[in-house]
């Protein structure tokens, strides 16, 4: 009788269903473009292009760029609507002072989930519009939030949106906080802003191998990160305003 369940018990396991969600993975040998600040022209060279969730995709392998943890500018009007999601801090929202946005309250599951759906039906257009993967850009936004945050609340919240990506077939790409076990959390690639600057390339690449796509601001960064990893990984040379016109080089 032991071996008969053992052996239906293997034939329900072979008989499953496939996940109900098919990810296609980052390409790796193509060159990337990051084009957050307004779409440009796609260059026969470029396969991988980042766009901002309000644009279209540009045909290539397309990733859809959403603030997720963190609010954007022009956004506001949105989320004083939800301000029960906002972090506060003496009655005021908590700001991340470089880019003026407001942080996104982590801290409760109940939060996170309601944040969840927001986010995620936002990706859900992404994979209306065409898109192959999603960006969720400030996964380390917990370092900016004077200690009312913690890495834990941002893991759990990122593991909500992973999930819901996949759901949808997107694939997804950690953005921040480099030395993550990403792939535990449900990344499958990574986008890494200035990390041949600041030494974190190699970080994301054992994590990833080949797929992370590099963009730098800084000249000088590209020509040395295009000398370390321009053979193995995506590099972008980009301006930091990311305009439509602005300065776009590829190693």
């Amino acid at each position: 009788m032991r071996r008969l369940v053992v052996v239906l018990l293997a034939a329900l396991v072979l008989a499953a269903p496939a996940p109900s969600y098919a990810v296609e993975q980052l390409p790796v040998g193509a060159d990337a473009d990051y084009q957050l600040g307004g779409v440009r022209d796609v260059p026969e060279r470029v396969g991988i292009v980042v766009r901002d969730r309000t644009a279209r995709p540009a045909g290539v392998y397309d990733v859809c760029y959403v603030n997720g943890f963190q609010t954007q500018p022009n956004e506001r009007r949105f989320w004083q609507q939800r301000r029960h999601l906002l972090l506060t801090r003496g009655g005021r929202p908590v700001v991340d002072e470089e880019w003026g946005e407001w942080l996104l309250d982590l801290r409760t599951p109940e939060k996170r989930r309601a944040l969840a759906r927001i986010v995620g039906r936002w990706t859900a257009g992404c994979a209306r519009k065409g898109y192959e993967a999603v960006e969720y850009d400030n996964l380390d936004s917990f370092t900016r939030s004077h200690g009312l945050l913690e890495r834990r609340h941002a893991v759990a919240y990122a593991r909500l949106l992973t999930r819901r990506a996949h759901r949808v077939g997107l694939a997804v790409a950690q953005k921040n906080l480099p030395g993550l076990h990403g792939r535990r959390v449900g990344f499958d690639f990574a986008i890494a802003e200035e990390c041949g600057r600041y030494d974190e390339c190699g970080r994301y690449a054992r994590e990833y191998g080949r797929r992370v796509v590099v963009v730098e601001y800084r000249r000088r960064d590209f020509r040395a990160t295009c000398r370390q990893y321009g053979d193995r990984l995506a590099v972008v040379l980009r301006d930091r305003d990311l305009s439509p016109r602005g300065t776009r080089s590829w190693c």
